[in-house]
C-alpha cells in the first residue's frame, strides 16, 4: 500500500469530512473509495470506446431487426 500527500481546499477538505462521517468511515477510507469509483468510471468508458470503434452499422441493423415492434411501455414513451 503506498501514501500520498494530498492538498484540498478547505472547503473540499471539511465537505468530504462531513460526508465520511455521515457514512460512517473515516476520511482516508472515503477518500481511497472515490478514487476508486472514479478510476472504475473511466475504466468503463475506455472499455465503451474500444467496442464502439469496432462496431458495423449492418451489425447494428441485424441487432436492431430482433426488436418487437410494439408501444413503449407506460412512462417510457417520448
Amino acid at each position: 500500500m503506498s501514501t500520498f500527500a494530498l492538498r484540498l481546499p478547505d472547503s473540499l477538505y471539511a465537505h468530504a469530512r462531513k460526508l465520511a462521517e455521515q457514512d460512517q468511515a473515516s476520511l482516508n477510507q472515503f477518500i481511497t473509495v472515490a478514487v476508486a469509483e472514479k478510476v472504475s468510471a473511466m475504466n468503463a468508458v475506455a472499455f465503451f470506446a474500444e467496442r464502439a470503434n469496432g462496431a458495423q452499422a449492418p451489425d447494428l441493423a441485424a441487432f436492431l431487426a430482433h426488436v418487437p415492434d410494439r408501444d413503449p411501455l407506460p412512462g417510457d414513451e417520448r
